[in-house]
């Protein structure tokens, strides 16, 4: 009997039982647990921890729309520019995740700790510098992503705030990873409730109350980020936890730095091959003006609206299999990615089904330009129609992180979207003469075409091999 039948025979009981527990934050030892119910526990919170995340981006976008079109121009613009941040939080967050969940696999409380650190502290370095070149040079950078005078002018500190401190941002993505690997997932969960909750609050309130306009959700943004990292770091070091850092792991170490950079540096690349190529196709939908750009970015928000809550489903697959690696039990590690890719297809096609049906009313609640409405309508459902396979390629690709092997969808994305997307887009945009739907019919494409190969390469195993 496989492992995966051995998990369905003896996990019968109810589910509900499992997911109240799944709130609780207890630890628990997630290479002996059951598959399903390892699932459900630590998928619950992260799914919701995703949810939150997608909110931000749904908050600002949708206070925001109410100042116009060119406003809703500079939050796409210079969230197509943080995807040159998003990758390498993302690339040492996926480091930090691997590391940190096989150290917890052999049972190495302190070995974690010590590698949660050196993540934190690399981290931080990074941000700190990139944060200096978004100060200094925000307004350049939106005007050569093709920015008009007017939305120049209203995005210039907006950029300044969002690129300047994306310390927050950054800090979040590495410490919520750091739990997640260690299985601590309702810590990161609590963390993005707390910090959401301070931007839903504050973004209406700083964008009309006080009259900052689009800056004011730059604002709103950073600071529920930077009180989420607050709060993370009281849990690290204060709280009672499977992961406890203390003074004596602040003490430089090459080795794991090494291990960090090794890994990471592949998932920046990974992450940097897939967001850059939003901007390439940012790039060619500028062209047909800011009404395309204005629906493109309402329809890209509620896909990420959808797909982080799938991320996080994946991300407990990922979990497992490091954990699972960890212990010497490869083959338990392979089953729950299949159970995992069982759940987000179903999770991941019915809210593709509701987006497909529903798209005309949905971005009717985010805009009331005929023009802008009617882009971000067809973009949307357009856009859904891939959803069932992308949920079976994040699960893959969360796998391969999961495991270490970085390199094999940095291998998928480069092909994918910079040899297939991009290309693919202008031909069907410009030469196609399909305009903007151009663009969205690529972007399904290219992602289908990702999720076919992930499957392909997961069922081949080398991931099993992987040493971090």
């Amino acid at each position: 009997m496989s492992v995966a039948d051995q998990e369905k025979t003896s996990s019968r009981a109810s589910w509900w039982p499992v997911i109240i527990s799944s709130f609780k934050g207890e630890t628990r030892d997630y290479t002996t647990e059951t598959l399903q119910r390892s699932i459900l526990f630590l998928a619950v919170p992260m799914v919701l921890e995703m949810a939150m995340e997608s909110i931000f981006a749904l908050a600002d976008v949708f206070w925001v729309s109410r100042l116009g079109s060119d406003a809703v121009a500079v939050v796409g613009l210079t969230e197509s520019i943080m995807t040159i941040i998003y990758p390498v939080a993302i690339g040492l967050a996926m480091a930090g995740a691997a590391i940190v969940a096989r150290r917890v696999g052999e049972q190495d409380d302190e070995e974690a700790a010590r590698s949660s650190v050196q993540v934190i502290l690399l981290g931080l370095a990074v941000a700190l510098a990139l944060g200096v070149v978004g100060i200094c040079f925000g307004p350049s950078l939106l005007r050569a992503m093709g920015a008009s005078d007017r939305v120049l002018e209203l995005g210039s500190n907006f950029s300044r705030i969002m690129i300047g401190g994306n310390v927050t941002v950054t800090m979040i993505f590495l410490i919520n990873a750091i739990f997640r690997g260690a299985g601590d997932a309702v810590v990161a969960m609590r963390t993005l409730i707390f910090a959401n909750t301070l931007n839903i609050v504050l973004g209406p309130l700083l964008i009309f109350g006080f009259g900052f306009g689009v800056t004011g959700a730059a604002m709103a943004t950073n600071i529920g980020r930077g009180c989420g990292v607050l709060y993370q770091l009281y849990h690290l070091a204060v709280r009672p936890g499977r992961i406890r850092i203390a003074r004596r792991h602040f003490v430089f170490e090459p080795d794991v730095v090494w291990s960090i950079l090794r890994v990471g540096s592949v998932g920046i690349f990974q992450n940097l091959i897939g967001m850059t190529s939003w901007i390439g196709l940012v790039r060619i939908l500028s062209q047909f003006g800011s009404s395309a750009l204005a629906g493109y970015t309402i329809a890209i928000r509620l896909v990420i609206f959808a797909l982080l809550p799938a991320w996080g489903l994946s991300n407990a697959g990922a979990t497992l299999v490091g954990q699972n690696l960890g212990a010497k039990r490869p083959d338990r590690a392979e089953s729950a990615v299949w159970v995992a890719v069982r759940y987000n297809v179903i999770f991941l096609g019915i809210i593709g089904l509701l987006f497909i049906v529903l798209s005309a009313p949905i971005t009717w609640l985010f805009t009331q330009d005929l023009e802008v409405h009617r882009y971000a309508t067809q973009a949307l459902w357009v856009i859904a129609l891939g959803f069932p396979l992308y949920a079976a390629g994040m699960c893959m690709t969360s796998a391969f992180n999961g495991a270490g092997d970085t390199w094999t969808p940095t291998r998928l994305n480069l092909a994918c979207f910079w040899l297939f997307e991009i290309p693919f887009a202008w031909w069907l945009a410009d030469k196609f003469s399909q305009g903007p739907s151009g663009v969205f019919i690529a972007i399904t494409c290219a992602f289908s075409l990702v999720a076919i190969g992930g499957l392909i390469l997961f069922r081949r195993g080398a991931w099993k091999a992987v040493r971090v």
